[in-house]
């Protein structure tokens, strides 16, 4: 049998972060994976996680399994936070997941289950692991237009006219907020477009939100969110508890489908669940709990609220200090769109072979399409970061 195997592609960032580690620079600075840091280069443990933490150590009576969807209490925890008041409960399916990435991986074999020829359409560029996640279950890839490097913006005429392609049936998948790779977001106005667009197609939107609170507050970053889940007849919806939690080893996750009436919300309920049992039967729960507990004592919900705000406030004066210290080594502002971009992420819009040289001669680890991870920055390493930019003349 393993014979018949064949060796598979090394992740690109996996192996960015063995060499970043085995390079003996003290200088060396570290934009690729995409963890949060703090100004001492640590991912920790928020102070509410840990307080919950303590709390359910206390008060947990058993390990028992919960549910093939996970626990309800979860389930509307997370809604109430992404959506609010924007769906009727009563077309809401839920089921928890291992993360944000096992909720697309069951939203896709939902789509595969319904509708086996459907499209799924993802901006140009995207997260790298949805294309692989998409043909792994035998769907159909397309691309629309997202990005503009000229402008470091939104290519918004482009995705429309190419959204206008799209096939009754198929998916549009739709970063929630905080786009990976690029740091770039649609306004209210646009995605209030997009909704009409999608509905039109007769398309269902597939949004991935991976960032909520990141960008500019939980509020404001599930506004897109909310729109399509209000005007929209179906949507799926994949949300991750990794970063605004900060408990990526827990794998904590969601996914939410809006369907049209109760009785498609049980089918999908069932299908789901299904999904999941044939998956990896019941999801995981302790961090699912944790964030419960955070999401429901006002006490503990207010200090990961500051902190969250503290994390989102600390990387838009990275964005800030990198875009300024640009200007004044470049003495253009063609790296201002680094100061609006949103969240963890931004492309500087280096060749591969600037990349290679940030690499070798600076000591600047990034993915080879020139994301960096802001949240791997600090004060010290900013102006560092600066200088060989500038020198590299990208």
């Amino acid at each position: 049998m393993f014979e018949n195997l064949t060796v598979q592609p090394e992740d690109q960032i996996l192996k960015l972060t063995g060499m970043f580690r085995a390079d003996p620079r003290t200088d060396k600075i570290d934009l690729g994976v995409g963890v949060y840091r703090n100004a001492a280069g640590q991912t920790p443990v928020m102070r509410a996680i840990k307080k919950a933490e303590q709390q359910l150590w206390n008060s947990e009576t058993t390990k028992a399994y919960t549910a093939l969807a996970g626990d309800p209490a979860f389930h509307q925890a997370i809604t109430d936070l992404l959506l609010g008041d924007a769906a009727d409960p009563s077309r809401l399916a839920a089921v928890a997941s291992v993360g944000g990435t096992g909720a697309l991986r069951i939203a896709m074999e939902l789509v595969r289950l319904a509708n086996p020829q459907a499209t799924v359409w993802v901006p140009s560029p995207t997260w790298p692991n949805h294309l692989p996640i998409a043909r792994h279950v035998g769907l159909k890839l397309a691309e629309y237009r997202y990005f503009d490097s000229e402008t470091g913006g939104v290519d918004f005429g482009a995705m429309m006219q190419d959204l206008g392609r799209v096939a009754p049936g198929d998916i549009v998948l739709l970063h929630g907020c905080c786009h990976n790779p690029t740091g770039a977001n649609l306004t209210l106005p646009e995605w209030d477009s997009v909704a009409e667009i999608v509905t039109r197609q007769a398309a269902i939107p597939l949004i991935d939100i991976a960032y909520q609170g990141f960008g500019d507050g939980l509020q404001a970053d599930a506004a897109g969110t909310r729109l399509i889940a209000s005007r929209c007849p179906e949507a799926l919806i994949a949300s991750s508890c990794s970063k605004n939690f900060g408990i990526y080893r827990e794998r904590t996750g969601l996914l939410l489908a809006v369907t049209p009436n109760t009785a498609m919300r049980d089918i999908a309920q069932g299908n789901m669940a299904t999904l999941n049992r044939v998956n990896f039967s019941f999801p995981p729960d302790h961090g699912a709990r944790l964030v419960t507990m955070v999401l429901t004592d006002p006490a503990l919900r207010a200090e990961w609220t500051a902190e969250l705000e503290e994390v989102r406030l600390s990387m838009l004066s990275l964005r800030e200090s990198l875009a300024d210290a640009l200007r004044a080594r470049t003495g253009s502002d063609r790296f201002g769109f680094l100061a609006q971009h949103r969240g963890m992420f931004s492309r500087l819009g280096a060749t591969s072979e600037q990349v290679e040289t940030l690499r070798e001669k600076h000591g600047v680890y990034m993915v080879g399409d020139s994301r960096i991870n802001i949240a791997g920055l600090n004060a010290s390493s900013v102006p560092v970061l600066a200088d060989a930019i500038a020198a590299t003349g990208i």
